[in-house]
């Protein structure tokens, strides 16, 4: 009996932007392997695995439980599914907040060698935010110089990781209502490794079994992320590169440019990539180009690296997570510049197709193929000069006959720091408020988070901001799902349009977007940030106020952390991708209903991001409803008869 294979699904099943539907189609033509196809190489996925109930934290396992209750329901040591699936849950969150507070650690090592001038390439270029920073972190700032400060505030940030303190530094932000909320349920964050270490610790064999406890610790876990290390490294980047200011820039495969050298920046952190546009603008390297027979350097952004260099110098970006490997099968990229953090180990090989070559720069992520420049911020210019000088030889072996360029790039703004908010409400939360109050704003969502092969490319992303807008919701966005709307036309001013009637308005008078670009995936915390602020301003908790966050297409530990921290903050958060959790329904209950007792604030799982919108319009007016303000009835608030499907027919 003969099986033939089924056909892969078509690119628009995959993707619904036309530059990655093209290059997904080349890949079939040139037999490239992608993201997708090796989704579909793993089907069907472990199925204890996606609901929780596998456990390899010890060698008497691996154990796994039987959801249908017929085969084992303890692991060997004992643990039940409600002890595995919050065990495993939380080595998430630790994870993801580990890779945040590394990537803040790594910005203030980097910090503290400036203040030393021990660094080349890196400045103190925002004094004023500085200053602020010093004067929270209770350091005397008068008459001193701002090297001088700056090694104070290292110093007290740097404490901050391992501090013998009862709490870290910048938590004095959050409403004192929330603060005593953490205290009595003891989730007031420490230390930021402290919480990281102690997550690993009461997950081992034989320490902490109680699903509760457990949990409760993830959050103060996460805590330590949001209102520590993702903070330490949006408020460092702010004042060593800059606080970012709205700024017109392009997005989508088409900002690379045929007849220069292309260099594309990937990765999270902005230390490397900020000297290498430095190098780009170096007289003599622009003349290498041109001798190689290029017009010039053309630097491009991919994910949050590219997020970073767009909020402040308006560098284009050429797409986000699910986009990396098509990138390279434009034919036209001669580097790729990565540190680390949602890159794929398949870039190599794909680039083993092309002229590409890949440039490693971190010495905690190598990538094997790939030439490795560790970087040294003492040499950073230096070095970047070095990359730069890679991607010209690289540009030198490009085949003209392989280049393929089909898309027109989209304009976008960027640059929506909780300062240039600020900004431009005349230095004052008062005039969203009122905004608010009188219902022209009925509530604001952080519509955030990564790309997942599960989820139709950017679909998700787009859908559910567009249908959030149409109803008078302001989105605020990060990391992959900016990208995601910004090539979707969705981040202009003339995008008001697609707003309702009071958003519209609102946006017309200040000249912005319905949706707002606050960054990379740690300025998830210029969220946060904002959010107290409006509370502060009230008087009120952050669970009281109309907002919402959202992760429609997430897939990374990351992305649980910042879940986790955004709940525990106060914001209920709806996740559009399952996590692995469903083997312990009393795990679900606790994070999908019972936080809203504890913390004001819950988890909520829909991949539809036409019902998605629903949760988030009902829970904003109920929220509404309690302040006192005008507020629909939730009867009327209903999907769409048709709504589109959020997953490709091969999932």
């Amino acid at each position: 009996m003969s099986t033939t294979t089924p056909r892969p699904p078509e690119p628009s099943s995959l993707s619904i932007g036309d530059d990655a539907r093209a290059m997904i189609e080349r890949a079939r033509e040139e037999r490239i392997t992608t993201v997708w196809d090796r989704l579909r190489a793993q089907q069907p996925q472990c199925g204890y695995c996606s609901l929780g109930v596998s456990c390899t934290n010890c060698a008497m396992g691996p154990c796994r439980i039987d959801p249908f209750g017929e085969g084992p329901q303890r692991g060997v040591c004992g643990a039940d599914a409600d002890i595995i699936v919050a065990r495993n849950f939380g080595r998430s969150i630790a994870a993801g907040a580990s890779a945040h507070s590394d990537h803040g650690r790594d910005i203030l090592e980097v910090f503290a060698a400036t203040a030393d001038d021990e660094t080349t390439g890196y400045e103190i270029r925002d004094e004023v935010k500085l200053q602020a920073l010093a004067e929270e972190l209770g350091i005397t700032t008068d008459g001193r110089p701002a090297r001088e400060i700056a090694r104070d505030v290292a110093d007290a940030m740097l404490e901050d990781f391992g501090t013998r303190k009862g709490a870290i530094g910048m938590i004095d932000r959050v409403p004192e209502t929330r603060r005593e909320r953490w205290r009595e349920l003891g989730i007031t964050p420490r230390g930021i490794d402290r919480e990281n270490v102690e997550m690993l610790h009461r997950t081992h064999m034989g320490v902490d079994n109680d699903y509760t406890n457990i949990l409760l610790h993830g959050l103060r876990t996460s805590l330590s992320d949001g209102w520590g290390g993702s903070l330490v490294a949006t408020e460092l980047s702010d004042v060593l590169f800059g606080v970012p200011e709205p700024v017109m820039s392009k997005v989508n495969l088409g900002v690379l440019d045929e007849a220069q050298v292309n260099i594309a920046l990937h990765g999270h952190n902005p230390v490397l990539s900020d000297v290498i546009v430095q190098a780009a603008q170096d007289p003599e390297l622009v003349a290498m180009a041109k001798e190689a027979g290029a017009e010039g350097i053309n630097l491009v952004g991919l994910c949050c690296t590219g997020n970073e260099l767009q909020m402040r110098k308006g560098v284009p970006m050429a797409g986000n997570h699910l986009m990396q490997e098509l990138i390279i099968m434009t034919g036209a990229l001669d580097a790729m510049v990565v540190d680390y953090q949602c890159i794929m180990p398949s870039v190599t090989d794909v680039a083993k197709c092309f002229h590409t070559e890949v440039i490693s720069t971190a010495d905690k992520a190598r990538f094997p193929g790939a030439t490795h420049i560790s970087f040294d911020p003492h040499r950073g210019i230096e070095i970047g000069r070095e990359i730069i000088r890679r991607g010209i030889e690289a540009y030198g072996n490009r085949n003209p006959e392989r280049v393929r360029l089909t898309a027109q790039p989209v304009e976008m703004m960027a640059g929506f720091s909780v300062e240039a908010i600020l900004g431009a409400l005349g230095g004052t939360p008062e005039p969203l408020v009122d905004a608010i109050a009188t219902g022209k704003i009925r509530g604001a969502v952080g519509v955030v988070g990564c790309n997942n092969p599960k989820v139709i490319h950017d679909g998700a992303h787009v859908a559910l901001t567009r249908r959030l807008i149409e109803n008078d919701i302001l989105v605020l966005v990060t990391g992959c799902s900016a990208i995601a709307n910004g090539k979707a036309g969705q981040m202009v001013p003339d995008a008001a349009e697609l707003a309702g009637e009071g958003l519209r308005e609102v946006c017309r008078s200040l000249g912005i977007p319905p949706v707002l670009h606050l960054g990379s995936c740690v300025d998830n915390t210029r969220i946060i940030v904002l959010a107290a602020a409006l509370a502060n301003h009230l008087g009120v908790d952050i669970s009281q106020l109309p907002l919402a966050g959202a992760a429609p297409e997430w897939y990374s530990e990351k992305a649980v952390s910042i879940g986790a921290y955004v709940v525990a903050s106060g914001i209920s958060t709806v996740l559009g991708v399952q996590p692995p959790i469903f083997g312990s329904m009393n795990v679900v209950k606790l994070l999908a209903e019972d936080l809203d007792g504890v913390v004001g604030a819950r988890f909520a799982v829909e991949p539809d991001p036409e019902r998605a919108a629903v949760w988030i319009r009902r829970h904003l007016e109920t929220k509404r409803a309690a302040l006192g303000l005008p507020a629909y009835d939730l009867d009327t608030i209903t999907a769409p008869v048709s709504a589109p499907a959020a997953a490709p027919s091969h999932v």
